[in-house]
């Protein structure tokens, strides 16, 4: 029985170096099972957005939700593992169906499945959503579900007085799970990149999310290989049941006698020990002094995840949001950015342990775990402020697109001749031959046009666009006008544009893509082509070629003039024209450089401490359910997000950054003032206390109740013998009168 389990002295585990052989299968279950979900993770935006074609709320209020639901279901998770199955079984049970659910995703990926019309889109949506999304429930029940047992089952693994070697574990641990982080950040948006499918080519996501399936499988097998090493602590019953029954009972209880005739109690739990015993009530109290301290974290993880994802959109579109070491002069996929985060961890914990810490306690300074807490809460402040300070320079860079009622229009003198005076409204200005006004000229309302000597005319733009008037003839002027693109290229890609003024029908492409004929005072349609040097081959209906080299940057728009003068030949690049519409990305990624190690200091610090924090402090029989606890904060901190993005309807991001960063200090001196009124306690002496004083209570209990029984019994004897006379004294009275 689960009693008689209990009873068995720990079985001596073999060490290496002080540390249980046991513990080197958990780290490496938990490095595949980290490697297998930020894998899944870093591809999953992009996978809402460009495969099940989601836009950019619901892709976030989609990915916040499952990550809320990944840092719910711990809760479950502790309640089966202390209560029913253990540690030991949960993980293995719940990582079974944490490993379909994966497959599950990567199958919903196919687009093959439901792709009929063979065009490398799936015709039938809604079968990928529903499978996608029974993927993500099944992943978000196991990974929740083992994340506070794999934990608190490695810490298990240690005697009592191995209490050093348990919180450099928790380190290596911290370690195991960002080292299988930065790998899969690498590997997996790669995997991605390549391109898959039956019928048509398209980005491989199935790969993208089957490498991580299968690591979850590795993780399931050599979780298992360690069995025969492992401690394994029988659960003792629905202690959870216990602990919300035991609350109850002293809520009621306390109602109860509310009066002031009755005398306070020490503590309000102390209100239930009518019914339960000492031990549980203070093991609950235990618990709840934690939980309370738990109240103000979410706010941590509200800014630490908001950044993941605002990064992975920054990346796709264009750099205006938190911590995107974008893509400026820097050759990488958008997701794989993410690696900086794990790469900064696994340099800064060895760090932080072997050298920080010692040098602080050499000080003689009491850097206790909640003080530590309270500083990675700032430092994550203080990268939200760097973020909005590199925010204001980003959007210095940006271009003005055109809101409400405006238009914006860009001119091109087409005509091959001398200078071209231009009046457009208040704007006066000259225009070389096969060139443009530098900046685009904005316009409210219809505008007058005047060209060179020409009569005037006036023009309306539509509300909110760009666009190209392309001025040409000879004697007469006339002009066509051309929709320009109002928001930066996605992806760091750069859209391109040709404008024909030859006299002759030409076929421009560049690699796979083409821009298809254009005719003679015609603009080609955009094309996005990547960062790098871009090879444009330019053919006319006899077959005449030349090849023109741009070398792109990120993020910009250019339309390539190819004149009335162009000419095929050895120079013909040279008759080449470029206007630029959209400036490519200018701000250097090093401003970037401080936000990130703020962000990872803070998490550093208040992370891997929080963890262990929660270990030292939990009762020997709640160690998941305190772990689920401290997960619990980090579900509420992407429910934050959600609420809070709703609700600051800020024009600025810059502003958005410098709120939840002022969210965040407030919060800190809250946690702070909170962490300074804690008492550490020691879950272990206080546990074998009550083991001694319960014994000598139950006897002295005991000889109570014999006590009692004792008196009981002479009291009824008395009574009988006291009836007995009565009777008889009565009868012989009945006698007498007769």
């Amino acid at each position: 029985s689960d009693k008689e389990e209990l009873k068995k002295p720990r079985k001596k585990s073999a060490s290496v170096c002080g540390f249980p052989i046991s513990i080197f299968f958990i780290v490496v279950n938990e490095f595949c099972e980290r490697f297998s979900y930020y894998g899944m993770r870093a591809v999953l935006v992009l996978y809402f957005k460009y495969f099940l074609g989601w836009d950019d709320d619901l892709s976030t209020t989609i990915y916040h939700t499952f990550v809320a639901l990944c840092y719910l279901t711990p809760i479950l998770g502790a309640i089966v593992a202390d209560s029913w199955l253990g540690k030991f079984k949960t993980i293995v049970y719940l990582s079974i169906v944490y490993a379909l659910g994966q497959v599950v995703l990567a199958v919903s990926a196919i687009h093959d499945i439901t792709d009929t019309n063979k065009d490398g889109n799936p015709d039938n949506m809604t079968f990928h959503v529903a499978l996608s999304m029974v993927g993500l429930l099944l992943i978000a029940l196991g990974t929740g579900g083992i994340k506070p047992c794999v934990a608190a089952f490695g810490g298990d693994q240690f005697e009592d007085h191995q209490e050093k070697q348990r919180g450099t574990f928790f380190s290596i641990f911290y370690l195991s799970i960002n080292a299988g982080s930065l790998l899969s950040t690498v590997i997996t948006p790669i995997l991605r990149a390549q391109e898959c499918g039956i019928h048509t080519q398209r980005e491989c996501y199935p790969l993208a999310f089957g490498v991580p399936a299968a690591l979850m499988v590795v993780a399931l097998i050599v979780f298992i290989i360690g069995s025969g090493m492992y401690n394994k602590t029988a659960p003792q019953g629905n202690i959870m049941v216990k602990v919300c029954k035991c609350v109850g009972f002293a809520v009621k209880n306390r109602f109860r006698h509310r009066s002031s005739q009755y005398p306070k109690r020490e503590h309000w739990m102390d209100w239930a020990d009518e019914k339960y015993d000492k031990l549980l009530i203070a093991q609950v109290k235990m618990v709840l002094k934690v939980l309370f301290l738990y109240i103000p974290l979410p706010m941590f993880w509200a800014l630490f995840d908001q950044q993941v994802i605002s990064f992975l959109f920054t990346l796709s579109t264009y750099p205006v949001v938190i911590f995107n070491i974008t893509n400026y002069g820097l050759k990488t996929q958008p997701d794989q950015m993410q690696t900086v985060n794990p790469i900064l961890i696994l340099v800064l914990v060895p760090i932080m342990d072997s050298m920080v810490y010692p040098l602080i306690a050499k000080c003689n300074l009491n850097f206790s775990p909640l003080k530590r807490m309270t500083v990675g809460m700032f430092l994550a402040a203080m990268a939200f402020v760097s973020a909005g300070l590199v925010q204001l320079q980003i959007d210095e860079t940006l271009p003005k697109f055109p809101t409400g009622n405006d238009g914006q229009v860009k001119f091109i003198n087409m005509i091959n001749g001398g200078p071209l005076n231009v009046v457009a409204g208040v704007n006066e200005f000259t225009l070389q031959p096969f060139d443009a006004n530098q900046d685009y000229l904005t316009f409210a309302e219809p505008f007058n046009l005047k060209i060179g000597s020409g009569p005037g005319e006036t023009v309306d733009l539509l509300d909110a666009s760009r666009n190209t008037i392309v001025i040409n003839g000879n004697m007469l002027f006339f002009h066509l006008q051309f929709q320009d693109i109002t928001a930066k290229p996605e992806k760091g890609s750069n859209s391109i544009r040709f404008l024909n003024g030859f006299n002759s029908v030409l076929n421009v492409s560049v690699g796979s893509q083409s821009f298809g004929d254009i005719i003679t005072n015609n603009m080609s349609k955009y094309v996005d082509i990547p960062q790098g040097e871009a090879k444009f081959h330019i053919m006319d209906t006899t077959g005449n070629e030349c090849v023109y080299t741009l070398m792109l940057g990120f993020g910009s728009s250019f339309t390539l003039i190819i004149p009335s003068t162009f000419a095929f030949g050895e120079n013909c690049a040279n008759n080449v024209r470029t206007v630029v519409d959209i400036q490519p990305n200018s701000v250097h990624m090093a401003l970037q450089i401080p936000q990130y190690f703020l962000i990872t200091a803070g998490e550093v610090v208040f992370s891997v401490t929080g963890l262990e924090f929660s270990y030292s402090q939990a009762p020997s029989n709640m160690k998941s359910v305190l772990q689920a606890g401290w997960l619990l904060t980090v579900a509420v901190g992407n429910i934050v997000v959600l609420i809070v993005a709703e609700a600051a309807t800020l024009e600025d991001q810059w502003a958005e950054y410098i709120l939840f960063a002022s969210l965040l200090v407030f919060v800190c001196i809250v946690f702070a003032i909170m962490a300074y009124f804690y008492t550490y306690t020691d879950p272990v002496k206080i546990e074998a206390q009550f083991a001694i004083i319960e014994p000598e209570e139950k006897e002295k209990n005991r000889r109570e109740s014999l006590e009692m029984a004792r008196r009981d019994s002479v009291k009824h004897r008395n009574a009988d013998r006291r009836g007995s006379r009565s009777s008889f004294q009565e009868q012989k009275g009945r006698e007498t009168k007769m």
